[in-house]
C-alpha cells in the first residue's frame, strides 16, 4: 500500500482542501503541523489519483507532495489511530473493534469505509451541539448533508429524531452511511445528491458539515421552510463571521458558536422564529 500525501499552506487549507474533496471524495487523513497542513490518502498503486491532478487540486497553496510506502503491519497500526470518543458524557462513538460502554449512547462507525469517525474536531463539536438542544425542542425530522460515514445521522437516530435524511455525493459515503446504519440498529434515508447543483432537502433540524465554500455556496439556495435549527461545521475559526453573514443573507441568524481549536460551529435559526436551544 502506498502513502500519497499533500501539504498546503495553514492559510489556504481549508480552499485546498475543498478541491482535493473532489479528487477524493471519500476523505482524506489530516495532521497538522504549525505552518501546513497535510493531507494524505493511502491505496495500492493505480488506485490513487495522478501526481498532476493532485497538484492541480492543491494549486497556488502546494508546498510539497511525498510518496512512501506503508508498513505491512499497517493494518494493525492503522487501529491505533482510531480510538474511541465520549462526547457530552452521553454519546460514545467507537469503532467496531472497541468494546460497548455501558450507560452511554452507543454508536458504532467502521472507519475504514467513508469520511467521519467522530474525532474530527469538526464533528465533535456538531455532537456537542446536537446534546446541548433541549429536549423539548429535539426530535422530529432531521436532515444531515454530507453525511460521509453517516456518524452524525446515526447519533441523531439515537438521540430520537426521525426520519432521519443522510445524504452525500460520494458514492462510497452513500453506501457507508447505510452500512454503519444498519449496524447500529436505526433508519437512515440515505441518498446521492450534488448540493451545489441539486435542490436542497430541509427538515425542522438540519446538520451540515461541509468546508466553509460550499457553506458559503448553498445558503442562499435553502429552501423555504428554512429549518428551525441549521448547526453547520467545518468552518475555520477566522471563517466564522463570513459563513454566519452568509446565513444570515437568506434569514438564518447565529444563535451560538463554539470552537474546538481551529475549528468553529455555528448554530443558527430564522430571523425572528423560535430556534430553540
Amino acid at each position: 500500500m502506498i502513502r500519497l500525501a499533500v501539504r498546503v499552506r495553514r492559510a489556504d487549507a481549508e480552499l485546498a482542501l475543498a478541491d482535493l474533496l473532489d479528487l477524493v471524495p471519500a476523505g482524506v487523513e489530516e495532521i497538522d503541523l504549525g505552518d501546513t497542513i497535510e493531507y494524505a490518502v493511502y491505496g495500492a498503486p493505480g488506485e490513487l489519483p495522478d501526481l498532476p491532478d493532485l497538484r492541480a487540486a492543491a494549486g497556488g497553496a502546494l508546498v510539497e507532495v511525498t510518496t512512501s510506502a506503508v508498513p505491512d503491519d499497517w493494518g494493525e497500526r492503522w487501529k491505533r489511530f482510531h480510538r474511541p470518543l465520549l462526547v457530552g458524557g452521553r454519546i460514545y462513538v467507537r469503532p467496531p473493534w472497541e468494546d460497548v460502554r455501558p450507560g452511554v449512547i452507543d454508536v458504532v462507525i467502521d472507519p475504514g469505509q467513508a469520511f467521519g469517525t467522530g474525532a474530527h474536531a469538526t464533528t465533535r463539536l456538531v455532537l456537542e451541539l446536537l446534546l446541548e438542544i433541549e429536549p423539548r425542542a429535539a426530535g422530529g425530522p432531521l436532515v444531515d448533508l454530507g453525511t460521509g460515514s453517516g456518524v452524525l445521522a446515526v447519533a441523531a437516530a439515537k438521540l430520537g429524531y426521525t426520519p432521519v435524511v443522510a445524504v452525500d455525493h460520494d458514492p462510497a459515503s452513500v453506501v457507508a452511511a447505510g452500512e454503519n446504519a444498519a449496524a447500529n440498529g436505526v433508519v437512515l434515508d440515505v441518498g446521492r445528491i450534488d448540493l451545489r447543483r441539486e435542490a436542497i432537502p430541509t427538515a425542522p433540524t438540519v446538520l451540515a458539515n461541509l468546508v466553509s465554500p460550499l457553506l458559503i455556496e448553498i445558503a442562499p439556495r435553502l429552501a423555504d421552510p428554512l429549518p428551525r435549527r441549521l448547526i453547520v461545521s467545518g468552518v475555520l475559526v477566522h471563517e466564522g463571521d463570513i459563513v454566519a453573514a452568509a446565513f444570515a443573507a437568506r434569514g438564518l441568524v447565529e444563535l451560538s458558536r463554539r470552537e474546538l481549536g481551529e475549528w468553529t460551529a455555528l448554530v443558527l435559526a430564522p430571523r425572528g422564529g423560535a430556534g430553540l436551544l
